[in-house]
């Protein structure tokens, strides 16, 4: 598909289209956070960022060489955890977390022929997280509502498809979220994701 559904006065194009595709978290897999309290000492560090998935709506505005891509899209990822005991000679433990956001990014960029050159922000609306760490009695999460980012990539539109792969960038810490005994922590890197789609438009 990706055919034009209808055309502005002008030159102007617009195209609605589902999209969805795979991403997966780029974070430091070295990152540690040394963890205290009276009583214990431990070791929180990540483990493995598996490949999330998302689905979701977007709209593509060509206009001469220009072309302004606005999306709604929801979006599920996960991280495996190691813990370590620091007082315990013992192998570590792996804690899973899940996180699903509604992702809104909006593209700006250059088009010529198939290919799209893109970038623009991106916001990330928190829905919800799930966590084998609150098994802990002295862990909670406090995630904000609303964090941003940017993204940027290329994309190639072929009849009614829209293939993009795109890196992400962003502007908070991963693992701010993170409460041990009522004090905040987070890894040194932001987090960032490698993302592949595909879209179909509709009519």
């Amino acid at each position: 598909m990706c055919s034009t559904l209808f055309i502005l006065p002008g030159t102007a194009q617009i195209k609605l289209g589902i999209k969805g595709g795979v991403s997966t978290y780029d974070l430091g897999l070295n990152d540690v956070l040394s963890i205290t309290s009276d009583t214990d000492e431990f070791e929180l560090g990540i483990s493995n960022a598996k490949y999330g998935y998302h689905i979701g709506l977007v709209i593509q505005v060509k206009f001469g060489g220009f072309v302004l891509q606005p999306e709604l899209v929801f979006n599920s990822n996960s991280v495996d955890f190691t813990f370590e005991d620091i007082n315990e000679p013992m192998p570590g433990r792996v804690f899973t977390e899940k996180y699903q956001n509604l992702d809104f990014p909006l593209m700006l960029g250059l088009k010529a022929g198939p290919l799209r050159i893109i970038a623009g922000p991106v916001g990330h609306y928190f829905l919800k997280s799930t966590s084998d760490l609150l098994d802990f009695e002295s862990y909670r999460q406090q995630f904000r509502d609303l964090t941003y980012g940017w993204q940027a990539g290329i994309g190639l539109d072929f009849f009614n498809l829209m293939l993009d792969v795109r890196y992400e960038g962003n502007f908070s810490k991963f693992g701010d979220h993170i409460y041990f005994y009522g004090n905040k922590y987070s890894f040194t890197n932001s987090p960032s994701r490698l993302i592949a789609s595909l879209a179909i438009s509709i009519g």
